[in-house]
Protein backbone atom coordinates (compact mmCIF):
# COMPACT_ATOMS: atom_id res chain seq x y z
CA UNK A 1 0.00 0.00 0.00
CA UNK A 2 1.41 3.43 -1.17
CA UNK A 3 0.13 6.07 1.29
CA UNK A 4 3.07 5.60 4.38
CA UNK A 5 3.54 6.06 8.24
CA UNK A 6 2.05 9.74 8.98
CA UNK A 7 1.26 10.51 5.63
CA UNK A 8 -1.25 13.32 5.26
CA UNK A 9 -4.24 12.62 2.77
CA UNK A 10 -6.33 15.24 1.21
CA UNK A 11 -9.38 14.31 -0.59
CA UNK A 12 -10.69 17.32 -2.63
CA UNK A 13 -14.02 17.68 -4.77
CA UNK A 14 -17.54 18.19 -4.87
CA UNK A 15 -20.65 17.66 -3.11
CA UNK A 16 -19.92 13.73 -3.50
CA UNK A 17 -16.64 14.31 -1.85
CA UNK A 18 -17.99 16.83 0.41
CA UNK A 19 -21.31 14.83 1.71
CA UNK A 20 -21.91 16.80 4.91
CA UNK A 21 -18.69 17.23 6.08
CA UNK A 22 -17.69 19.32 9.15
CA UNK A 23 -16.74 23.26 9.18
CA UNK A 24 -14.55 24.32 9.82
CA UNK A 25 -12.71 20.99 8.76
CA UNK A 26 -12.93 19.12 12.32
CA UNK A 27 -11.37 15.76 13.37
CA UNK A 28 -11.98 13.13 16.06
CA UNK A 29 -15.51 12.91 16.06
CA UNK A 30 -18.27 10.29 14.16
CA UNK A 31 -19.14 12.07 10.81
CA UNK A 32 -16.32 14.78 10.89
CA UNK A 33 -14.75 14.12 7.68
CA UNK A 34 -18.49 13.44 5.85
CA UNK A 35 -20.58 10.48 5.21
CA UNK A 36 -19.48 9.26 1.76
CA UNK A 37 -16.42 7.57 0.39
CA UNK A 38 -14.30 9.37 2.38
CA UNK A 39 -15.06 8.24 5.66
CA UNK A 40 -14.80 4.64 4.07
CA UNK A 41 -11.17 5.16 3.06
CA UNK A 42 -10.65 6.85 6.50
CA UNK A 43 -12.03 3.90 7.98
CA UNK A 44 -10.39 1.39 6.08
CA UNK A 45 -6.98 2.86 6.63
CA UNK A 46 -7.16 2.87 9.81
CA UNK A 47 -8.54 -0.50 10.43
CA UNK A 48 -6.07 -1.99 8.53
CA UNK A 49 -2.89 -0.16 8.70
CA UNK A 50 -3.21 1.73 12.38
CA UNK A 51 0.23 1.57 12.77
CA UNK A 52 0.50 3.91 9.43
CA UNK A 53 -1.12 6.73 11.48
CA UNK A 54 -2.45 8.02 7.99
CA UNK A 55 -4.18 11.14 8.34
CA UNK A 56 -7.75 11.77 5.89
CA UNK A 57 -8.67 15.35 5.24
CA UNK A 58 -11.81 15.83 3.36
CA UNK A 59 -11.70 19.47 1.26
CA UNK A 60 -15.02 18.39 -0.42
CA UNK A 61 -17.50 21.50 -1.14
CA UNK A 62 -21.19 21.13 -2.45
CA UNK A 63 -21.59 22.25 -5.82
CA UNK A 64 -18.19 23.31 -6.84
CA UNK A 65 -16.56 23.36 -10.25
CA UNK A 66 -13.08 22.93 -11.08
CA UNK A 67 -12.68 27.06 -11.50
CA UNK A 68 -13.85 27.26 -7.61
CA UNK A 69 -11.73 24.05 -6.83
CA UNK A 70 -8.84 27.08 -8.08
CA UNK A 71 -10.12 29.31 -6.19
CA UNK A 72 -9.58 27.74 -2.85
CA UNK A 73 -6.38 25.79 -3.69
CA UNK A 74 -3.93 27.99 -1.69
CA UNK A 75 -5.92 27.38 1.32
CA UNK A 76 -7.81 23.92 0.82
CA UNK A 77 -4.66 22.05 -0.58
CA UNK A 78 -1.70 23.94 -0.60
CA UNK A 79 -1.59 25.14 3.14
CA UNK A 80 -2.54 21.91 3.97
CA UNK A 81 0.67 20.71 3.17
CA UNK A 82 -0.65 17.01 1.86
CA UNK A 83 1.65 14.14 1.33
CA UNK A 84 -1.40 12.93 -0.69
CA UNK A 85 -4.06 14.30 -2.66
CA UNK A 86 -6.95 13.05 -4.63
CA UNK A 87 -9.05 15.35 -6.48
CA UNK A 88 -12.31 14.30 -7.97
CA UNK A 89 -14.40 17.16 -10.05
CA UNK A 90 -16.04 17.89 -12.90
CA UNK A 91 -20.06 16.64 -11.74
CA UNK A 92 -21.01 20.33 -11.74
CA UNK A 93 -18.54 21.31 -14.85
CA UNK A 94 -21.18 19.31 -16.58
CA UNK A 95 -24.24 19.16 -14.81
CA UNK A 96 -24.41 22.95 -15.38
CA UNK A 97 -24.64 22.91 -19.18
CA UNK A 98 -27.65 20.52 -18.66
CA UNK A 99 -29.80 21.79 -15.78
CA UNK A 100 -29.00 25.37 -16.07
CA UNK A 101 -28.72 25.42 -20.13
CA UNK A 102 -28.75 28.98 -20.12
CA UNK A 103 -26.95 30.02 -17.45
CA UNK A 104 -23.67 30.14 -19.80
CA UNK A 105 -21.88 32.28 -17.61
CA UNK A 106 -21.66 29.19 -15.20
CA UNK A 107 -20.61 26.66 -17.48
CA UNK A 108 -17.09 25.11 -17.60
CA UNK A 109 -16.82 23.77 -21.26
CA UNK A 110 -14.42 20.55 -21.98
CA UNK A 111 -10.92 23.02 -22.90
CA UNK A 112 -11.40 25.63 -19.55
CA UNK A 113 -11.82 22.11 -17.43
CA UNK A 114 -9.17 20.35 -19.00
CA UNK A 115 -6.76 23.56 -18.78
CA UNK A 116 -7.49 24.86 -15.22
CA UNK A 117 -7.29 20.62 -14.05
CA UNK A 118 -3.92 20.95 -15.73
CA UNK A 119 -2.55 24.24 -14.06
CA UNK A 120 -3.31 22.47 -10.50
CA UNK A 121 -1.55 19.34 -11.15
CA UNK A 122 1.48 21.15 -12.25
CA UNK A 123 1.48 23.32 -9.44
CA UNK A 124 0.92 20.91 -6.67
CA UNK A 125 2.53 17.72 -8.32
CA UNK A 126 6.35 18.33 -7.64
CA UNK A 127 4.57 18.98 -3.43
CA UNK A 128 3.60 15.64 -2.97
CA UNK A 129 4.24 12.40 -2.51
CA UNK A 130 1.23 10.53 -4.62
CA UNK A 131 -1.74 12.20 -6.44
CA UNK A 132 -4.73 10.33 -7.74
CA UNK A 133 -7.07 11.60 -10.14
CA UNK A 134 -10.60 10.58 -10.27
CA UNK A 135 -12.69 11.09 -12.98
CA UNK A 136 -16.82 12.53 -12.55
CA UNK A 137 -18.93 10.61 -13.17
CA UNK A 138 -22.92 10.02 -14.49
CA UNK A 139 -25.01 7.21 -12.87
CA UNK A 140 -26.75 6.00 -16.64
CA UNK A 141 -25.67 2.67 -18.14
CA UNK A 142 -26.58 4.65 -21.69
CA UNK A 143 -23.60 5.95 -22.58
CA UNK A 144 -25.30 7.67 -25.71
CA UNK A 145 -26.96 9.71 -23.04
CA UNK A 146 -26.42 13.39 -23.66
CA UNK A 147 -24.67 14.24 -20.15
CA UNK A 148 -23.34 10.52 -20.05
CA UNK A 149 -21.89 10.95 -22.99
CA UNK A 150 -20.37 14.50 -21.91
CA UNK A 151 -18.90 13.53 -18.60
CA UNK A 152 -17.13 10.57 -20.47
CA UNK A 153 -15.43 13.68 -22.45
CA UNK A 154 -14.04 14.82 -19.21
CA UNK A 155 -12.97 11.96 -17.67
CA UNK A 156 -11.08 11.35 -20.66
CA UNK A 157 -9.43 14.43 -20.19
CA UNK A 158 -8.45 13.31 -16.51
CA UNK A 159 -7.32 10.19 -17.92
CA UNK A 160 -4.94 12.32 -20.17
CA UNK A 161 -3.62 14.50 -17.27
CA UNK A 162 -3.02 11.76 -15.47
CA UNK A 163 -1.21 9.77 -17.53
CA UNK A 164 0.99 12.79 -19.04
CA UNK A 165 1.97 13.33 -15.33
CA UNK A 166 2.05 10.16 -13.92
CA UNK A 167 -0.70 10.21 -11.42
CA UNK A 168 -2.53 7.51 -10.38
CA UNK A 169 -6.18 7.43 -12.10
CA UNK A 170 -9.30 5.93 -11.12
CA UNK A 171 -12.15 5.26 -13.60
CA UNK A 172 -15.32 5.68 -11.30
CA UNK A 173 -17.53 6.00 -14.49
CA UNK A 174 -15.69 2.29 -15.53
CA UNK A 175 -16.92 1.28 -11.89
CA UNK A 176 -19.92 2.01 -11.83
CA UNK A 177 -20.64 0.46 -15.50
CA UNK A 178 -19.66 -2.78 -14.08
CA UNK A 179 -22.12 -2.06 -11.24
CA UNK A 180 -25.29 -0.82 -13.63
CA UNK A 181 -25.33 -4.14 -15.51
CA UNK A 182 -26.76 -6.20 -12.68
CA UNK A 183 -28.82 -2.91 -10.64
CA UNK A 184 -30.86 -0.35 -11.82
CA UNK A 185 -29.57 3.19 -11.41
CA UNK A 186 -32.58 5.17 -9.09
CA UNK A 187 -31.38 2.12 -6.98
CA UNK A 188 -27.68 3.79 -6.68
CA UNK A 189 -28.56 7.55 -7.06
CA UNK A 190 -32.34 9.22 -7.28
CA UNK A 191 -30.76 11.82 -9.27
CA UNK A 192 -27.95 10.05 -11.12
CA UNK A 193 -25.54 11.96 -9.67
CA UNK A 194 -25.31 11.71 -5.67
CA UNK A 195 -24.74 7.85 -4.76
CA UNK A 196 -26.45 5.79 -2.05
CA UNK A 197 -24.28 4.11 0.66
CA UNK A 198 -23.40 1.41 -2.22
CA UNK A 199 -22.43 4.11 -4.56
CA UNK A 200 -19.75 5.98 -1.96
CA UNK A 201 -18.61 1.95 -0.97
CA UNK A 202 -17.63 1.84 -4.77
CA UNK A 203 -15.73 5.01 -4.87
CA UNK A 204 -13.81 4.05 -1.80
CA UNK A 205 -12.94 1.01 -3.06
CA UNK A 206 -11.98 2.16 -6.45
CA UNK A 207 -9.71 4.68 -4.67
CA UNK A 208 -8.01 2.01 -2.39
CA UNK A 209 -7.06 -0.20 -5.24
CA UNK A 210 -5.54 2.64 -6.89
CA UNK A 211 -3.10 3.30 -4.30
CA UNK A 212 -2.71 -0.35 -3.83
CA UNK A 213 -4.65 -0.58 -0.80
CA UNK A 214 -4.36 -4.72 0.35
CA UNK A 215 -7.62 -6.40 2.19
CA UNK A 216 -6.14 -9.70 2.82
CA UNK A 217 -3.88 -8.43 5.71
CA UNK A 218 -4.47 -10.58 8.55
CA UNK A 219 -6.91 -9.23 11.28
Amino acid sequence: MQIGKNDKLVMIGDSITDCERARPVGEGLWGAIGKGYVSIVEGMLTAVHPERSIRVVNMGSSGNTVKDLKNRWQTDVLDLKPDWLSVMIGTNDVWRQFDHPLQTEIHVKLEEYEQTLEELVVRTKPLLKGLVLMTPFYIEPNAADPMRAAMDQYGNAVRTIAARHGALFVDTQAAFNRLLEHVYPATVAWDRVHPNGTGHMLLARSFLHAVGFDYNVAL
